[in-house]
């Protein structure tokens, strides 16, 4: 009985550590795992893409060498849905590979290996106002990929940017 008693207290770290896991964002290795660019959060899964309430958005679709584009993250139109985390990867459009780099801003960590950027605190949001820098050497088309969560068991992976509305 005595042993069993002792185990009691490192279960309840192990909890824990368990429910309060990656407050501070996303990993590196979130860009190499089985499932690239989803939170590694038990049993949780992906919610289904048409339950989405959260909008990721790039000024352009189209970059030039150094140029900056911004991507933001808000809830659908007519929602006050806030979000405690995202992770989100730039890729070219024709190779598929990990392009260019975020700006670091408060409350972002970047994480250069895969051209991603996750939050760096698990405070409510808003919003998030992201900007990626295009390589120096190069030209062509991006998209934004990955992962906005609202709470610890429910995400939305696999998100792709929308391009903003020129205007008329």
């Amino acid at each position: 009985m005595k042993d069993q008693l002792m185990w009691i207290p490192l279960q309840l770290l192990l909890l824990m550590g368990t429910a309060c896991a990656f407050p501070d964002g996303a990993p590196a290795d979130t860009c190499v795992k089985q499932r690239a660019n989803q939170p590694n959060h038990g049993k949780a899964r992906s919610q289904p893409a048409h339950s989405n309430p959260f909008e990721v958005v790039a000024d352009t679709q189209t970059y030039h060498p150094g140029q900056q584009i911004s991507v933001v993250i808000y809830p659908h139109s007519h929602q006050s849905t806030v979000f405690r985390g995202f992770f989100l990867q730039a890729r070219d459009s024709n190779s598929n590979e990990w392009i260019g780099e975020w700006v670091q801003s408060e409350n972002t960590k970047t994480i250069p290996e895969c051209s991603a950027i996750t939050h760096s605190d698990n405070r409510d949001k808003l919003g998030a106002k992201l900007i990626w820098k295009a390589p120096q050497n190069k030209r062509g088309n991006v998209y934004f990929t990955g992962t906005v969560l609202q709470e610890y068991g429910t995400f939305w992976s696999d998100i792709v940017n929308k391009v903003q509305a020129e205007p008329q």
